[in-house]
């Protein structure tokens, strides 16, 4: 199979949604997080976890745990493995979570931040259950 093949292949095998979550952790796994760890200075390292903002050497530790999550989704999305479908299903409900507390606290609990919260967080809730619905399109590992 050529090249061109395969990746069309690879691209008709999951929906459009789905290549998108796929090529969002390919780029924070091979680009973003490796930059991310190696030549940021830990000075200006951010990471959120949980809608908390960790700092510095937590950050940094945060994004090695990033880059382990983002690791898993690409291998697990690009072959489509039975393991994948809970865990990327609750990690995007995390993701939603996190979006609220986050924009709650950055705006000190005011109505611009819940708005926001919920707003962003809601994207998210949606993306979650798209993916809890495609259940049947992953397989046994």
């Amino acid at each position: 199979m050529r090249a061109g093949q395969y990746i069309k292949a690879q691209y008709d095998a999951r929906p459009l949604w789905m290549n998108g979550l796929l090529f969002f952790c390919a780029y924070m796994t091979f680009i973003y997080l490796p930059w991310d760890i190696f030549f940021k200075p830990v000075a200006v390292d951010q990471e959120v976890w949980f809608g908390i903002m960790f700092t510095g050497w937590a950050a940094k530790g945060g994004a090695l745990l990033h880059w382990l999550v983002y690791g898993a989704g690409t291998w697990g999305i690009l072959k489509m493995k039975a393991w994948m479908h809970p865990w990327a299903t609750l990690y995007i409900a995390q993701i939603a979570l996190s979006m609220f507390i986050w924009s709650f606290l950055a705006m000190e609990g005011s109505t611009d931040g819940i708005v926001t919260g919920l707003v962003s967080g809601g994207v998210f809730i949606i993306l979650a259950l798209v993916m809890w619905r495609a259940k049947g399109r992953f397989i046994s590992s």
